[in-house]
């Protein structure tokens, strides 16, 4: 299972925003739409071994299930209409119980280190960040969690965290990728075997 955990500084945490406008009034849910599909999406088929768990205001956790996902197109509308559902049943989520919201999708209230730490049992914990080291000079991992934060930096405290739990720290590139990139990049390497099979 290859999982993303990407932080949304700015996202909603309430259905209030209009699906007209996901990129100004949706805190630039559009970022965190275009890591969706750039997770799941092929040409004509869907990863089904992918999870994505998106951190809206390190207040609620959006995650979809590749194994059971249904309703997603590869736009972002559709996937932002799937995160206003998600957010339309927030008080149903309580504690760190997940409410399913749609097949494959489900709600938590669960910020940034309850969600890493759950993600981070399941593999090692690869934060992508620009100043890191080559990703060519590391082995893949199995069941990697990629860690990445959306149009802006990492706060102190989300750095903080990382240090202490991320097993490695890479960059993808000489050049400082879009969020949504990253992911296609990094599932490249997978898909590759670190860029030697094709």
């Amino acid at each position: 299972m290859r999982q993303f955990v990407v932080l949304g500084h700015d996202a909603p945490t309430t259905p209030d925003f209009s699906l007209d406008d996901i990129a100004g009034g949706a805190g630039r849910l559009d970022v965190l739409c275009r890591c969706v599909t750039s997770a799941f999406f092929l040409s004509h088929d869907i990863r089904e071994a992918v999870r994505v768990h998106l951190v809206l205001a390190d207040e609620f956790t959006v995650t979809f299930d590749g194994r059971e996902l249904r309703r997603l197109n590869p736009d972002e509308r559709s996937t932002a209409a799937l995160v206003r559902g998600a957010l339309d049943e927030r008080e149903e989520a309580i504690g760190h119980q997940p409410v399913e919201t749609s097949p494959g999708v489900s709600l938590t209230r669960k910020g940034f280190e309850p969600t890493l730490d759950a993600a981070a049992r399941d593999g090692a914990v690869v934060q992508l960040h620009e100043d890191g080291d080559p990703v060519v000079d590391a082995e893949p991992p199995a069941d990697p969690t990629f860690v990445l934060s959306d149009h802006r930096d990492f706060t102190d405290r989300e750095a903080d965290l990382l240090a202490e739990s991320a097993d490695r720290r890479v960059r993808l590139g000489p050049e400082a990728l879009h969020a949504d990139h990253a992911i296609t990049v990094a599932h490249n390497y997978l898909d590759t075997d670190g860029f030697t099979e094709y």
